[in-house]
């Protein structure tokens, strides 16, 4: 399989108008940071398609500033993001209250990976037609366990059918990532859930989208 800029820009900007149109059918607050997932990956394809172009256009202050910022999506965001997103979207007590934990334990990997990117050299560079991020993890077995948890568990603790089902998707993508990229996990890994946030979309499928007319 080849990635390159016009697959993460092409992704992207799909991300972008999906995103919109979930957006748009969301009915609560609490439903806002499931719903923006979508969003947020095309955000996060759109960068890693910008810092493609640096590597023919010979900009390494650009591409070390697109590095770190799509780095700060991949390694920092998700860990944090996704458990909250599902505990905002969840109401079963208990189910809450462990996916809370998850959510305690998705800080706690988001705070190491984030020191990493501040104080570790990251580099980033084009191997076999995948975009290889290059930096000093001690406990990288450790992280890629608690990451996996953190993210694809917290989905399939929700009591939401489709959520489940988007918790099942990005777990499988992850199995294949690692089976079939392990070089290149964080990039290929992120462009499978990426794709695969249109189940998000599907969470919110039959609502009316919401008018700002009058």
């Amino acid at each position: 399989m080849c990635f390159s800029a016009q697959a993460s820009f092409i992704t992207g900007v799909g991300l972008l108008g999906l995103g919109a149109l979930t957006i748009k059918r969301v009915r609560t607050r609490r439903e806002l940071p499931y719903a923006l997932i979508p969003l947020l990956f095309g955000i996060q394809q759109l960068l890693e398609g910008m810092l493609w172009l640096t590597f023919t256009k010979s900009a390494p202050a650009l591409n070390t500033w697109l590095t770190y910022l799509y780095l700060l999506f991949a390694n920092v965001l998700w860990p944090i993001y996704v458990p909250l997103a599902v505990l905002a979207l969840e109401t079963v007590k208990r189910r809450r209250r462990i996916i809370a934990g998850f959510a305690a334990v998705g800080a706690i990997v988001s705070a190491y990976l984030l020191a990493i990117l501040l104080l570790q050299p990251i580099t980033a560079s084009v191997a076999d037609q995948h975009i290889l991020y290059d930096f000093a993890n001690p406990y990288e077995q450790t992280t890629i366990t608690l990451y996996i948890i953190v993210t694809c568990v917290s989905l399939l603790l929700s009591s939401h059918p489709r959520v489940m089902v988007f918790g099942m998707a990005v777990f499988i993508s992850e199995v294949v990532a690692y089976t079939l990229y392990t070089t290149w996990l964080i990039s290929v890994w992120c462009f499978f859930a990426a794709v695969l946030s249109i189940i998000v979309f599907w969470h919110f499928q039959g609502r009316r989208p919401i008018s700002f007319t009058t």
